[in-house]
């Protein structure tokens, strides 16, 4: 997978990059390798927002994407919580796909089973 990481006002340093790339590596471990996540650290600048430290994921993976978007007073904590509202939005994908896939199988199965024999 790979991971983008961009900031608007606020540079992205190599220790903001190993972070996000070392929190959001429980969502690469599920995903397939030509998925793509971006994510945007941002700082507000609005004095009157309590929570200034801003961080967007977006996962791109099989024409679906997946958004995530979290804020605290710090950095490092908004990336903990934007990885893991991520992981469960990733999560709750693959489990709808998954009972798609069984809910199809099973109507194909049942189909089969009632046709009559020629």
């Amino acid at each position: 997978m790979r991971i983008d990481v961009k900031g608007r006002n606020t540079p992205v340093t190599d220790e903001l990059r190993a972070l996000v790339e070392r929190r959001f590596r429980a969502v690469a471990a599920q995903l397939p390798d030509d998925a793509r996540l971006e994510v945007e650290v941002r700082e507000e600048r609005n004095p009157k927002i309590p929570d200034r430290m801003a961080v967007e994921a977006r996962l791109k993976m099989h024409g679906r994407t997946v958004c995530a978007h979290d804020s605290s007073h710090s950095m490092r904590h908004a990336i903990v919580l934007c990885s893991e509202e991520l992981t469960r939005q990733v999560k709750a994908t693959q489990e709808k796909r998954r009972h798609i896939r069984e809910a199809r199988v099973a109507s194909r199965a049942m189909r089969s089973s009632a046709s009559p024999a020629h």
